[in-house]
């Protein structure tokens, strides 16, 4: 949903945007790229920080796009022409879903070892640029993945199956839910490689990141503050000294972050851990750069956190006058809770959303929920 009180937000740089395979400069060594998605909301935000690890200057990616052949042309584009010849160090992803980690393994396997560009003896894919005579840095060094355990387990598990988002086990969730429609449930079935067919693969190993670890990126210090609901551990990552905060997917500018139930965990309460890690966030000066996964650099990450807040309360309170009006699903809920048409992969994460304000307010006593003849869940007023 779009932001109606958008204006309150202010975006230091405009309309200015990064073109496919170039960046802009957000402050001294942060550099920011955008990435096309597959999908109705079209693009990621990605990030390079300078860096320098075990004696060696170079880069810090953090998120990576998905695994698909347009979004590695954009990459070696930047590695081209972007990267003033040094190499990437490490790939810092800030959660599990496929737009930030599908090319983590590729990216981690690509700059282990060696500088930047192709390797040794291979022209450059773009030609010219910074990569145009790679250096190598032994066959030892690595270039690590770091990411939340949680996340890291969880894409290890999904990239070899599905979570939450299609085959069977999600069709039936759905269906218990009220999505009874066959053509949908077929479609959902069908989309048993959806995560795998944009996380191909993830890295074998990895550097793990918890709430409240300072990590040194170049030449500054970056805390990681977790927050739940959208994500079992999504990292955030602020940087006092630069005023900067790579918020990943917990505060975006101009929709509100998916907040949902999936098959894999029925009775989950991700919204009201998504609002308790918000209002965490609070503690950050609200003079704050932020830095979202999808929209625009802005600054007002008060006001946009007491908007979020706003609109799932709002949201709360229609979903339980509807209950007490009549027991209600899951599904009969979508028309109230989303005005737009929403096309399958839109009504997978609206499913899952109308599920998690339907467990906020079951969880904490304030619906009733039935399992009703028909297999369908159904909540009604306490």
């Amino acid at each position: 949903m779009a932001n109606p009180r958008e204006s309150e937000l202010l975006y230091p740089m405009g309309d200015a945007l990064p073109a496919a395979g170039s960046v802009l400069e957000i402050a001294a060594g942060v550099r920011w790229l955008r990435m096309g998605l597959p999908f109705a909301l079209d693009h990621i935000n990605l990030w390079l920080l300078r860096d320098h690890v075990d004696g060696v200057d170079g880069w810090a990616i953090v998120d990576c796009g998905v695994a698909n052949d347009a979004t590695r042309a954009n990459w070696e584009q930047v590695f081209a022409n972007h990267l003033e010849g040094l190499p990437v160090l490490r790939v810092i992803v800030t959660h599990f879903h496929p737009d930030h980690i599908g090319l983590a393994a590729w990216l981690t396997e690509r700059w282990s070892g060696r500088a930047a560009g192709p390797p040794q003896g291979e022209a450059s894919p773009v030609g010219g640029g910074d990569a145009a005579k790679p250096v190598s840095l032994g066959a030892n060094r690595e270039c690590r993945l770091s990411i939340s355990a949680t996340d890291f387990n969880l894409a290890r598990l999904a990239s070899g199956s599905t979570v939450g988002m299609g085959g069977e086990a999600a069709a039936s969730f759905f269906a218990s839910h009220g999505l009874t429609d066959e053509d949908s449930l077929a479609k959902i079935r069908g989309r048993a490689s959806y995560y795998p067919s944009m996380v191909p693969a993830v890295p074998s190993s990895f550097h793990r990141l918890m709430d409240g670890l300072s990590i040194k990126i170049g030449a500054h210090d970056w805390v990681c503050h977790t927050g739940y609901g959208h994500a079992p551990e999504h990292i955030s990552l602020h940087c006092p000294d630069l005023g900067l905060l790579i918020s990943g997917d917990m505060v975006l500018p101009r929709i509100s972050t998916n907040v949902s139930v999936v098959d894999v965990e029925p009775e989950a309460d991700p919204l009201t851990l998504y609002l308790a890690s918000l209002k965490r966030m609070l503690a950050l000066p609200a003079d704050t750069l932020v830095l979202p996964s999808h929209g625009k650099p802005f600054t007002g990450l008060h006001a946009r956190i007491d908007q979020l807040a706003e609109h799932h309360a709002d949201r709360l309170a229609e979903v339980q006058q509807a209950c007490a009006a009549k027991p209600c699903h899951a599904a009969e809920l979508l028309a109230m809770m989303f005005k737009r048409k929403l096309d399958l992969h839109q009504t997978t994460f609206a499913m899952g959303e109308s599920v998690a304000h339907l467990n906020a307010l079951w969880l904490s006593g304030q619906l009733r929920r039935s399992l009703d003849a028909d297999g369908i869940y159904r909540f009604s007023a306490v």
